[in-house]
């Protein structure tokens, strides 16, 4: 089991740069940070930007992954964001992977300040969709062509390209079916939030309904269900996993029996979201990562 941390874009870098390094520290296997305008509770607050703080841990780092968490197309177009792509792994060595989800447009603060219009669900899965598409061509191929409702290019160069061959890992946030075939196709991972629930045990069973949807989606697609990895984004279960040492045993136990070969957690925090005391994180890092590594 690999375990991955996300830490907030919300520090100053004299602040922030300690916990990335520690992350890497800790043992972490990856560690990613929000790639929005603003989230939730927090857009009063101080903000930054995703590629730039990428940019800057991968200075400080050597061998975690880092990873956005997730990109969307609410405020990228994916030709600006190819480049930024190339830039963060070759800065990184080829540690970056791309974590990518639909967005929500005016349900989230990336929408409204954009003033984007407000899409159907299904046309929110189809600009999604052709994100990624678009996304897969220009980090693969120079002069690269692309032709479609919500985006276009003409002749894109990638020079020099990535530095991981043929390009750069996407991790696909998926919860539902057309988007997990959307996983299926360009993933090397998967990653779930699970349905919701008003209790632990309904999420996790909501959790279990999905892994049995996205191994029909592998099916389908002749993808060998052993060859993608599988995310799951444990606080998005009513229980924050760094709770306690005991919450986050039994959240990796939990995943670890439905199949899941990575688990992300979220560093800490002294107020909602994520609140939690560092000394547990630490706990974690020096009692369970060791096991799970074993």
């Amino acid at each position: 089991m690999r375990v991955g941390i996300v830490i907030l874009p919300e520090d100053r870098w004299w602040a922030a740069e300690p916990k990335w390094r520690a992350a890497e520290e800790y043992g972490f296997d990856h560690a990613w940070t929000y790639d929005h305008l603003g989230w939730r509770n927090l857009v009063d607050g101080p903000w930054f930007s995703a590629v730039p703080t990428l940019t800057a841990a991968a200075m400080v780092t050597s061998r975690i992954r880092l990873g956005t968490f997730v990109a969307s197309p609410v405020a990228r177009h994916p030709v600006p964001f190819m480049r930024e792509l190339n830039t963060l792994d070759d800065v990184s060595d080829g540690r970056l992977v791309l974590g990518v989800g639909a967005g929500v447009d005016h349900l989230h603060y990336d929408g409204a300040v954009l003033d984007a219009p407000e899409l159907t669900p299904k046309q929110r899965v189809d600009r999604f969709t052709e994100f990624v598409e678009a996304l897969d061509g220009l980090l693969m191929t120079d002069k690269c062509d692309f032709e479609g409702e919500y985006y276009r290019a003409r002749g894109a160069r990638n020079l020099p390209g990535p530095v991981q061959r043929p390009r750069l890992p996407f991790v696909v946030a998926a919860n539902g079916p057309r988007t997990m075939t959307l996983a299926a196709r360009f993933g090397a991972g998967w990653v779930t939030t699970g349905k919701g629930g008003e209790t632990a045990d309904e999420w996790w069973r909501g959790v279990a309904a999905l892994c049995q949807v996205f191994d029909r989606r592998l099916d389908a697609a002749g993808r060998d269900r052993a060859s993608i990895q599988r995310h799951l984004s444990l606080d998005s279960s009513p229980v924050f996993s760094l709770s306690s040492v005991e919450a986050f045993r039994d959240a990796v136990g939990r995943a670890g029996e439905l199949g899941f070969t990575d688990v992300i957690s979220h560093w800490p925090r002294s107020s909602s979201p994520y609140e939690g005391r560092e000394a547990v994180l630490e706990q974690v890092a020096s009692d369970v990562l060791p096991e799970l590594r074993g």
